[in-house]
């Protein structure tokens, strides 16, 4: 039944872990059997992609994973999976997703952008550390990854690795070079916090938390959609990472009307700044 009602959320103890460390891992979000569906969406969907040639679909990872890993490394990865599978779009709107990262960010819970990620067995690539703020800056900080698990990862599957209570400092100086990265010597990845998960868990985190993740060197792949929402009240700094189906409300309502009344629905805020 179709509701306004909050019926899934943190629990206390969740949303205190959360405003202490800046992340928190929810368990058993989804039934193993759905994220077996996600799981294989996700995978025809690479293989669809993969079909016509889209060069983009395989790739090395971040050249800056070199500094990570000497090994072979190769991800999988696609960006707006809501406009090629029905399931992932529903999965972006299930209340078990949007009600809990409403504890975090507030009410009204608009999507930024998604992208899923395959680290394929034995080579899956590795992220150096890095706050995701470099990336899209927006003036509230409300920016959220909630991270979908279709299928476990552990941490020799190359899980996500944190910095417990590193969003409270702002942003730190990056390296912009193969990738928004901080130095690899001075945060290494095997020296964060690892957040191993089980099918249908969802970590979430803010995009000030520094996190990466390390090579999969098991012989399964790891399969994640990485979902970025925010606050629609707070606003971009900059034209950065202007996705497909950005602005999308997936929970409660944009009290600003952004988007306006016309066919175009284009943000009035981005383009005021695009006329600046």
């Amino acid at each position: 039944m179709i509701t306004s009602e909050k019926a899934h959320g943190l629990t206390g103890e969740e949303i205190a872990f959360y405003d202490q460390n800046g992340y928190v891992l929810a368990k058993g979000v989804f039934t193993r059997e759905e994220a077996a569906l996600f799981r294989e969406e996700t995978h025809a969907l690479a293989h669809r992609l993969m079909s016509v040639s889209d060069p983009s679909v395989r790739s090395e990872g971040w050249t800056s994973g070199a500094k990570v890993t000497d090994l072979r490394r190769e991800l999988v990865h696609c960006h707006n999976v809501q406009f090629h599978s029905a399931a992932l779009a529903r999965l972006i709107i299930d209340p078990r997703l949007t009600d809990r990262a409403a504890d975090i960010i507030g009410p009204n819970v608009q999507l930024h952008h998604t992208k899923m990620f395959i680290k394929p067995p034995e080579r899956g690539a590795p992220f150096p550390m890095h706050q995701d703020y470099s990336y899209f800056p927006h003036e509230n900080h409300t920016m959220i990854a909630a991270t979908i698990h279709f299928d476990d990862a552990p941490i020799e599957k190359g899980c996500i690795r944190v910095v417990p209570g590193s969003f409270k400092n702002g942003l730190y100086d990056h390296i912009h070079e193969g990738g928004s990265h901080l130095p690899t010597e001075q945060y290494p990845v095997e020296e964060a916090t690892p957040c191993p998960a089980e099918t249908g868990d969802v970590l979430f985190f803010s995009y000030l938390t520094i996190h990466g993740s390390g090579l999969n060197i098991t012989d399964q792949p790891r399969t994640t959609l990485l979902v970025q929402m925010r606050d629609p009240s707070d606003r971009p700094m900059g034209l950065q990472h202007l996705s497909r189906g950005q602005g999308v409300m997936l929970r409660g309502i944009d009290p600003e009307a952004d988007a306006g009344s016309h066919v175009a629905s284009k943000s009035r805020y981005l383009s005021q700044l695009s006329e600046e």
